[in-house]
C-alpha cells in the first residue's frame, strides 16, 4: 500500500491488537473489544475513519481514560478492501491520500476533486467536453467508465461516466481517498473493471469542528464552503457540508468560444453517526446537488449565430445511503448497507434538446469472521440501474444484477500473505458472470512485493465519454452491446531506505468486446472487432526530510485499441507522463509548494488540424500562512500559460458528424490562473 501525505507528531497511537504494537503508517481498526472483534471489523470493511480521528466515545471520560499523546506517525485506516489489517500484511495494493494532501489540493480547486485525482500516479483526468468542461478519470489507460467511484463504500454517484460528477464533489469533507488499480469486479461487481476510487468522509472528533473556506480566482470563479461536525447527543454525532460555487464564462483567446464554461452550483450533504457503545453501530447520509452549467459559443457572437446557439446542462441529483454493523456473539460481524441515487438532467446541444432521468439502487448484506490465520467475508449484493431519455427513448435501458461474493485472506507466515476473492453476478441481460481475483504479498529483508491478478466485466450502456459530450440524438446502435470482459495483472516492489522510499509497478490489462464509438464516417456505438490492451510501468519516489517532502512520479503506458481493422494507440492516452512536487511545511507556520507535471504526446481522433498532440508541461505554486484561527492561501496554476488554442483553433469550420463544433481537448484550455482565499477554523 502506498500512503501519500506527511508525518505529523502528537498523533495518538492505535491500541495494540493481538500483542502487536502500532507501527508506522499501519492500517489499524480501533475497537475496544477483543482481538477477534478487531479482525471482524476489518473483514466487514466498516468504521472508516480519517487519520488521527478517534471514533465517537459513548462513555464519559472518567469511565474511559484518554490515550496518552505519543510522538508517532498518524495511522491510516483503509476500507476499500473487504478485509483489512497491518500494512505489512496487506496483499492488495491500496494507494491512499490522507487529509493533509487533500487539503493541499482543496486550496487549488475547492469546488471539485479533478486536480486531486489527476496528480495521483497512473491516473489521468481526461477532458471529455470542451463546451462544458466535463472530465473523466482513467486508471492505467482504462476508460473512465470502467472505474467505480464510491463514497464510504457506497455508489452514491450512481454510474456517472460523463465527468460532471467529478466536477461536483467538493473535497472539504473528505478524510482520505483510497485507490485500488486493476480489475476489482470481485470486490464491487460491474463498474469496477478498471479499479475503485473510494472517497472516505471525515468523522466527527471529540471537539466540535467549524471550518469555512472562501476562494476567488482570476478566471471569475468563486467558492464558499462550510463543514461542521460534532456530537448531538451522547451516542449520536453528525457532519454537515454546504457549498456554493460560481464560475463566469471566459473566452480566453477571443475567438467567440468560451474556453471556460460558466456554472452556478449548490451542494449539501449531511451524515449522522450512532453507536451503542457495545456491538452495534450505524451511519446514514443524504446529499443534494443542483447545478446549471453553460458553455459553447459566446452569446450574440457571430459564432453563436452560425452554429445556432450555446450548450447548457441543468443537473439535479439527490442520494441517500446507510450502513449498519452488528457484532454477533463476539465472533461474527453482520453488515448491511444501501444506497439510492436519483438524477435529472436537461441538456441543450445548440439546437438539439435532450432530457433524461437516471436512478440507481444498491443493497448489500455480508458476514465476516476470523479463524486461525484466516480472515474471511461473504455476502450478497443487489444493484439496479435505469436510464430514461425523454427525446430518444430508443436508448432507454434497465440493468439489474444480483451477486454473491466471498473473500479469504490467509496469513501463511510472517512474510507471505495470500488473498483470494470471487464474485458471481446474475445479470438480467448478460447472464451469469464469474469474477475472480487473487493477490500475494511477499515481505522480506526490507523489500515488499505484491502481485494481483483479476478478471471482471462491465455491462455497457449507450452512455460513454463520447456520447455524453455529443448527445444521443444522432447516435446509432446497430446491435445490442455485449458485456466487456477485462483481465488485469499488477506486480509491484517497494524499498525504503531511511528518508527515501521507492515503488515500481508493472501492469497489464486486456478488455475483450471493448465498446467503441465511431466518429469518423458515422456516429455509431458498437463492440469493436478486437481487444483494448494496456501495458505499462509506474514509478513513485518519495524523499522526506522534515520540513521538506519531495515526490516524483513517472508513468509509461502502451495502450492499443482496434480501429478500422488496425491496431492503433488509444486516443488521448499519453505514452509518457511525469510529475515532481516539492513541499515545505511547518504545522503552526504554513506551507509552500512547487509542482511540475509533464504530459507526453497523444494520438488524436476526429481532429482536422493534427493527428498527434504536442507534449506540454505545467508548473504551479502554492503558499499558505497559518494563524491561530484562520489561514490565508494563494495558488498559481499553469504559470507558464500552456493553452491548446496557442497551437490550433478549438472550433471547427464545419460541424462534426456527431454534432459537435469543437475538436477534443488534449491540453489546458483555460491557461494561467491565480486563486486566493481564507480558511476559518474554530
Amino acid at each position: 500500500m502506498e500512503v501519500r501525505g506527511r508525518q505529523r507528531p502528537g498523533v495518538r497511537e492505535a491500541p495494540r491488537l493481538g500483542g502487536i504494537p502500532a507501527a508506522d503508517r499501519t492500517v489499524m481498526i480501533r475497537l475496544a473489544t477483543s482481538v477477534l472483534a478487531a479482525l471482524l471489523v476489518c473483514a466487514a470493511g466498516l468504521h472508516a475513519q480519517t487519520p488521527a480521528t478517534p471514533a465517537p466515545k459513548p462513555a464519559p471520560a472518567e469511565q474511559k481514560p484518554e490515550e496518552p499523546e505519543l510522538e508517532h506517525e498518524e495511522e491510516v485506516i483503509v476500507t476499500a478492501t473487504r478485509t483489512s489489517g497491518r500494512i505489512d500484511d496487506q496483499p492488495t495494493r491500496v494507494e491512499v491520500l490522507v487529509r493533509e494532501e487533500i487539503e493541499e489540493r482543496m486550496l487549488m480547486t475547492p469546488g471539485d476533486i479533478v486536480m486531486m485525482l489527476n496528480e495521483i500516479g497512473g491516473m489521468r483526468v481526461q477532458a471529455t467536453s470542451p463546451a462544458l468542461g466535463a472530465a473523466t478519470v482513467r486508471v492505467q489507460g482504462m476508460k473512465g467508465r470502467h472505474t467505480r467511484v464510491l463514497f464510504d463504500g457506497l455508489p452514491l454517484a450512481g454510474q456517472e461516466v460523463g465527468g460532471l460528477g467529478l466536477l461536483q464533489i467538493p473535497p472539504m469533507d473528505l478524510g482520505q481517498v483510497e485507490v485500488i488499480k486493476g480489475v476489482a469486479s470481485a470486490l464491487y461487481g460491474s463498474g469496477a473493471m478498471g479499479g475503485v476510487i473510494n472517497l472516505v468522509a471525515r468523522r466527527p472528533q471529540d471537539d466540535p469542528v467549524r471550518e469555512f473556506l472562501f476562494n476567488q480566482s482570476t478566471l471569475g470563479g468563486t467558492d464558499a464552503v462550510a463543514f461542521l461536525s460534532g456530537f448531538l447527543a451522547r451516542r449520536i454525532s453528525a457532519t454537515l457540508l454546504a457549498g456554493g460555487h460560481r464560475q463566469s464564462r471566459q473566452d480566453i483567446d477571443d475567438d467567440g468560444w468560451n474556453d471556460v464554461a460558466g456554472y452556478a452550483r449548490g451542494v449539501l450533504r449531511t451524515r449522522l453517526f450512532w453507536a451503542d457503545g457495545n456491538a452495534t453501530s450505524a451511519w446514514a447520509t443524504a446529499g443534494l446537488t443542483s447545478e446549471g452549467r453553460t458553455g459553447g459559443a459566446v452569446e450574440n457572437s457571430s459564432l453563436a449565430r452560425r452554429i445556432g446557439g450555446v450548450e447548457s446542462i441543468d443537473t439535479t441529483r439527490g442520494d441517500v445511503g446507510g450502513h449498519v454493523q452488528h457484532i454477533l456473539n463476539g465472533k461474527y460481524v453482520l453488515t448491511g448497507r444501501m444506497a439510492a441515487t436519483f438524477q435529472r438532467r436537461d441538456h441543450v446541444f445548440f439546437v438539439a434538446h435532450e432530457r433524461d432521468r437516471r436512478t440507481n439502487m444498491f443493497a448489500e448484506a455480508s458476514i465476516g469472521g476470523a479463524s486461525g490465520r484466516h480472515t474471511w467475508v461473504g455476502g450478497a449484493a443487489f444493484e439496479r440501474d435505469s436510464f430514461d431519455p425523454h427525446e430518444v427513448p430508443r436508448f432507454a435501458y434497465f440493468n439489474r444484477a444480483t451477486g454473491l461474493f466471498v473473500q479469504d485472506d490467509l496469513r501463511w507466515n510472517d512474510w507471505l500473505t495470500v488473498s483470494a476473492s470471487a464474485r458471481l453476478d446474475a445479470h438480467h441481460t448478460h447472464g451469469n458472470v464469474f469474477s475472480p481475483r487473487a493477490s500475494v504479498l511477499v515481505h522480506r529483508d526490507g523489500w515488499t512485493s505484491r502481485v494481483s491478478v483479476g478478471r471482471g466485466f462491465f455491462a455497457p450502456t449507450p452512455l460513454t465519454e463520447e456520447t455524453e459530450a455529443a448527445g444521443l440524438s444522432r447516435l446509432s446502435m446497430p446491435a445490442p452491446l455485449e458485456a466487456e470482459r477485462g483481465t488485469s495483472v499488477l506486480a509491484d516492489v517497494t524499498r525504503a531506505a531511511g528518508p527515501l522510499s521507492m515503488t515500481a509497478t508493472l501492469f497489464a490489462s486486456r478488455v475483450g468486446n471493448a465498446v467503441e464509438v465511431e466518429r469518423e464516417t458515422a456516429y455509431v456505438i458498437r463492440n469493436s472487432g478486437g481487444p483494448a490492451t494496456n501495458l505499462g510501468l509506474e514509478v513513485l519516489a518519495t524523499l522526506r526530510q522534515a520540513p521538506f517532502v519531495l515526490t516524483g512520479t513517472y508513468a509509461a503506458v502502451r495502450s492499443r485499441e482496434e480501429r478500422n481493422g488496425a491496431r492503433v494507440q488509444t486516443a488521448f492516452t499519453p505514452a509518457h507522463s511525469a510529475g515532481l512536487v516539492g513541499m515545505w511545511e511547518k504545522e503552526d507556520v504554513g506551507r509552500v509548494g512547487l509542482e511540475y507535471y509533464f504530459t507526453g504526446a497523444q494520438r488524436l481522433e476526429g481532429n482536422p488540424y493534427r493527428t498527434r498532440s504536442k507534449a506540454y508541461a505545467v508548473v504551479g505554486v502554492l503558499a499558505e500562512k497559518t494563524f491561530e484561527t484562520f489561514r490565508i492561501f494563494v495558488n498559481a496554476e499553469n504559470i507558464t500559460n500552456v493553452r491548446q488554442t496557442k497551437h490550433d483553433p478549438l472550433t471547427r469550420s464545419q460541424q462534426a458528424i456527431d454534432g459537435r463544433w469543437t475538436v477534443d481537448a488534449w491540453a489546458p484550455l483555460d491557461g494561467r490562473s491565480i486563486n486566493a482565499g481564507v480558511r476559518l477554523m474554530f
